[in-house]
């Protein structure tokens, strides 16, 4: 047996809300007590333990364009950060879209990553909006969910038949909420600033028209339905609606969404242009309201690996996304120190409510729980350096940004997988 005990912590309990000092001990990869943090064991100097970060919605290059990411410099980069889950999405090429393909993935991860992976699959064949794909086939093969990441399903009946059959199989699907011909080619929201600086721009009643579509289907087929993205004030009435009618409904947002807005595209960074665009000032503050309130459920990262060929090209032409894995914690950190949130209310996104979610046993400090955990210095500063990354790209938005919070060491069921501790 292997036991790992850890004494004068600061722990963060998202599921009672509660910060409070104390230990606890992992045996077999399982948390087997909790006290009051005295006695032998590793002395974690009074810094914060919590439940090891659950990312949902992780882009790992692997199949088909493995130099941006490999399932190794990902699990590494999480292990970094505090992740021990990373939950991975379809969009690769090929698309993750049979079984074949998701068990070559499954084994990828279990060679690799030093986490814990847990793939999505595609809903439709080659993400192509057609034809759905296997959904029972792909998740005996191991799929936690259904997701065809950021290309919208515009064929309401192909969704229609996708989702009823999902809601057969007892399946989680993960839209992406946008209205597909009003984003097409966007690189900004609508407004004074996007036409000051001649960008393509989107309104945010986009996201509001492509939720009240998904949230109608809901309603017809009863799935389990979880919203990758809310990054407007506009979408938030209707969320709320469909919760309070019952519906199967759950929300995720981007830390880049919850922490940088339309302005910081002003100098065309195109490590700031990411999918949907960065919003209104006002839209970041609603939307941070909302992961307060609970009305938004889960932080993410929503990890895009891309390479610098992809980045350093005009902001209109140049992909979407930024690297996430690694800076998720110190930028969510930025909302605790504004007073938005408090460390309890965070982690209830970050890990007990994707956990809960995906009907993992992770996200709380319990007995019986896993041992996956993170010990993290809630003021540390630091300057980011991107090339201090372990991700093997580096399309940071976060690069020389001074930030605080330190990730001194994670644990994945009671093994250490980063950190120096002993």
């Amino acid at each position: 047996m292997t036991t790992l005990a850890l004494t004068n912590a600061r722990l963060i309990d998202p599921e009672t809300g509660e910060e409070r000092p104390g230990g606890l001990t992992v045996e077999d990869g399982v948390i087997t007590a909790l006290h009051d943090g005295s006695g032998p064991g590793i002395d974690c100097g009074g810094l914060c333990l919590a439940p090891g970060i659950v990312d949902i919605g992780v882009k790992v290059c692997e199949p088909g364009e493995r130099h941006k990411e490999s399932f190794r410099s990902a699990g590494l980069a999480a292990a970094a950060g505090g992740v021990t889950t990373i939950v991975t999405r379809p969009d690769t090429t090929p698309a993750i879209d049979s079984p074949e393909t998701l068990e070559f993935v499954a084994r990828r991860a279990r060679e690799a990553a030093p986490v814990r992976v847990l793939p999505m699959a595609a809903l439709t064949k080659g993400r192509a909006g057609h034809e759905m794909t296997e959904i029972g086939f792909l998740m005996d093969a191991g799929a936690v969910a259904f997701s065809d990441g950021d290309r919208v399903i515009a064929d309401t009946k192909v969704l229609t038949r996708a989702l009823t059959y999902a809601r057969s199989r007892g399946a989680l699907v993960i839209g992406h909420v946008q209205e597909p011909g009003l984003s097409a080619g966007a690189a900004a929201t609508s407004g004074k600033f996007a036409s000051l600086r001649g960008l393509p721009s989107v309104s945010a009643m986009a996201e509001r028209m492509g939720l009240d579509r998904d949230i109608a289907l809901l309603e017809m087929t009863g799935v389990a339905y979880h919203v990758d993205q809310i990054t407007t004030a506009r979408a938030l009435p209707a969320l709320e609606r469909a919760k309070a009618n019952g519906l199967d409904i759950t929300a995720g947002v981007s830390i880049h969404h919850l922490t940088l807005n339309e302005f910081d595209v002003s100098n065309y960074r195109t490590f700031f242009k990411v999918k949907p665009p960065l919003r209104s000032e006002d839209d970041r503050q609603a939307v941070v309201a909302a992961i307060a309130s609970g009305l938004i459920d889960v932080i993410c990262s929503m990890h895009t690996p891309q390479d610098e060929e992809s980045k350093r090209l005009p902001f209109e032409a140049a992909a979407s996304g930024a690297v996430g894995l690694q800076t998720l914690l110190p930028a969510a950190m930025r909302l605790v120190h504004a007073g938005d949130l408090t460390l309890a209310q965070l982690w209830r996104a970050l890990s007990l409510n994707p956990s809960d979610r995906l009907g993992l046993p992770s996200g709380r400090l319990a007995v019986g729980a896993p041992g996956d955990l993170v010990l993290f210095d809630p003021d540390a500063p630091f300057t980011l350096d991107r090339f201090k990354l372990l991700s093997k790209s580096r399309n940071t938005p976060f690069d020389e940004a001074r930030m605080q919070g330190v990730v001194r060491a994670t644990w994945v069921g009671g093994r250490q997988v980063f950190g120096e501790l002993t």
